[in-house]
């Protein structure tokens, strides 16, 4: 496929200080690990992060969830599937940029050996978190990937994450929420979006929420209050994401169907695939602003 592929152990993690992804997967006895996929074509155009979430089992941790609400967290990865799918392609349609897949992978589950509220973990580029919801956990491994992903300098990044149900209740099951930094790579991802038939629409990332998760203890906390969830999520990760153009697509709604529709069958649909692929397809470093 024209892809490198590099896997860090939970060894190798510590001595790259991925404290997030550690410190969710430290519940399982199955050990986290973080996969990092690189597709580099001669003369490439441009440089574009992939980023995704790659929870493959979320129980909530000791934040745990209701027994409905785990029915369907085998497809709490979502995020992670759609960067390795995208990644597989890119070489037979010929994308001319250099792109880079990282996808932090953890089960997060209950035990003696797992984070509990109240804990603060030490994240890639040095950010302490308070964890006040284990439950919050997405953001916490995805704060590691932005981190390693801003380090390279790409001209664009985006991460996909079923992140938040605040962003369900809010467009429901079958419309991505896109928030970020740089009003041209927005529109680059909505076009790109558009083209491939799959819906987002555009959530703010507004400063005064910002003092939701702020911490007492730490440089910040996991979660805000009880209402803006999609949004203060959205804010947690801008913290990691560097100075470049980034955006999130909060795919919680559309990464998993419940009944047939259209061409998508009941289950997990794959979303954020074909975005991904047209998105690198075309690529064209935003300008900044």
């Amino acid at each position: 496929t024209g892809v490198t592929v590099s896997i860090l152990d939970v060894a190798q993690m510590k001595r790259e200080r991925l404290g997030g992804v550690l410190g969710v997967g430290q519940g399982s006895t199955s050990p986290p690990r973080f996969v990092k996929m690189t597709y580099s074509p001669p003369r490439a155009k441009g440089s574009l992060a992939l980023v995704g979430k790659g929870v493959v089992f979320d129980s909530g941790g000791l934040s745990i969830k209701t027994a409905s609400g785990m029915e369907t967290m085998k497809t709490d990865m979502g995020g992670a599937a759609a960067v390795i799918a995208a990644m597989s392609v890119l070489k037979e349609l010929g994308v001319k940029s250099k792109v880079v897949g990282y996808t932090p992978m953890v089960e997060n589950m209950p035990s003696g050996n797992a984070i509990r509220p109240g804990d603060v973990l030490t994240m890639r580029n040095k950010k302490t978190v308070e964890v006040l919801n284990t439950d919050a956990e997405g953001r916490l491994i995805l704060a590691d990937a932005l981190s390693l992903a801003a380090e390279s300098k790409p001209d664009a990044i985006i991460d996909l994450a079923t992140l938040t149900g605040a962003c369900m209740v809010a467009l429901g099951d079958q419309i991505a929420g896109l928030m970020g930094t740089n009003e041209a790579w927005i529109q680059q991802i909505r076009d790109a979006a558009s083209r491939a038939g799959e819906p987002v629409w555009p959530l703010p990332l507004p400063p005064e929420y910002e003092k939701q998760i702020e911490s007492e203890i730490a440089d910040m906390k996991n979660i805000g209050t009880s209402y803006g969830g999609a949004l203060t999520a959205g804010l947690f990760l801008k913290a990691f994401a560097g100075d470049g153009a980034w955006a999130h697509l909060d795919i919680a709604g559309p990464a998993r169907a419940s009944a047939d529709d259209g061409e998508l069958v009941k289950g997990g649909t794959g979303f954020g695939v074909r975005t991904l692929v047209e998105l690198a397809s075309g690529f064209t470093p935003p300008s900044k602003g």
